[in-house]
């Protein structure tokens, strides 16, 4: 779901030559997540090889990563481990969710109304252990490191920024601030146009700096929290209803400590909580201000061509395109080579 705060943080444009040689970490199960729900054909079917099994993950995990390494960029990509308990109350509701988008798409089919199909096919999507082995095999093919953090794994990804083993957290969503990344870089993909209503509009990567955002906004971490806890997080989807980003932002101005900006919203929170839809902010606070992290070692794993190759080929991929993609890779680093002689 995502933190929704983008129309109030500072970001700045930048080039992906400004992030040559630095290492970005990237929470693995939002990338997957984001190709098995993109990457699908007209009616929603996902990419599948002649045994029916699912390569939508494999084939965005090689080209958006192999865009990424010929930029020069090293990735370290980490999975989730054990969510906090109301972590697993948000995937509940999601459960039912998926169950409900499932139901909708068998309707859709029999009604042979494609769009509907396609839509309600992305609501599906579910990461499987077999998905995230497969996944964690072709990225350490490529020479990508895979950590399984002990808790989330945006919480270890910004650990691992803020203990300056990374340069920073790559993600869209904006959580990872909460979980004080220094720094968070956005729209890392291999498309540089995003089409809208109007047309085509030009896409660049954005770094998003904590200190700047705090500094923009004139508050602090704890305000911070506090703020993305009032409009809403996964630990409580929708947070407290009718107050949105700015509004969010004027009463941590205003009240400054977690206690009084709680405590002004007290007769909400009362109403929220007889309809069914209450939380306490005590009780999410602390996993944003102490996550469960732990110290981990970045060792990149060497690139390897022919475990890439032999994972796609079984699975149905292109030799001659993966080869072909590869070589772009190879040549990028020749050329990268040729420089520094010079």
């Amino acid at each position: 779901m995502g933190l929704n705060v983008g129309e109030i943080i500072p970001r700045k444009a930048i080039n992906f030559t400004e992030l040559k040689g630095k290492i970005l970490a990237i929470d693995a199960y939002n990338a997957i997540y984001q190709f098995l729900s993109t990457i699908r054909q007209q009616d929603g079917t996902p990419l599948m090889d002649s045994k029916k099994r699912i390569t939508s993950h494999l084939s965005g995990l090689f080209y958006r990563n192999l865009a990424l390494l010929q930029e020069g960029i090293k990735l370290v990509y980490v999975f989730d481990g054990i969510p906090p308990e109301l972590k697993r109350l948000t995937a509940k509701r999601r459960s039912d969710i998926k169950q409900e988008a499932r139901e909708r798409y068998e309707e859709a089919k029999r009604e042979e109304d494609i769009e509907a199909m396609n839509k309600y096919a992305k609501q599906t999507v579910h990461i499987t252990p077999e998905i995230v082995k497969e996944s964690t095999e072709l990225l350490e093919a490529m020479g990508i490191q895979c950590i399984k953090a002990p808790g989330e794994a945006e919480a270890q990804a910004s650990y691992l920024a803020k203990k300056n083993k990374v340069y920073a957290v790559g993600s869209q969503d904006y959580d990872a601030l909460l979980f004080q990344t220094p720094r968070l870089i956005q729209n890392l993909t291999l498309a540089r146009k995003r089409k809208t209503q109007t047309g085509f509009i030009f896409i660049s990567p954005e770094i998003i700096e904590l200190e700047k955002v705090l500094n923009q906004l004139d508050i602090n971490h704890e305000q911070l929290i506090c703020l993305a806890i009032l409009v809403g997080t996964d630990y409580n989807p929708g947070g407290i209803k009718g107050i949105g980003q700015k509004k969010a932002l004027d009463l941590v101005r205003k009240h400054k400590s977690p206690v009084l900006i709680f405590k002004a919203v007290e007769e909400q929170l009362k109403k929220q909580a007889e309809e069914g839809k209450g939380f306490d902010w005590q009780e999410i606070f602390p996993l944003f201000s102490h996550p469960n992290v732990q110290d981990v070692e970045i060792s990149l794993p060497q690139f390897n061509e022919k475990k890439i190759i032999e994972i796609l080929t079984k699975r149905e991929f292109s030799e001659e395109r993966i080869l072909s993609s590869l070589n772009k890779l190879k040549e990028v680093k020749e050329e990268n080579k040729q420089k520094k002689l010079f």
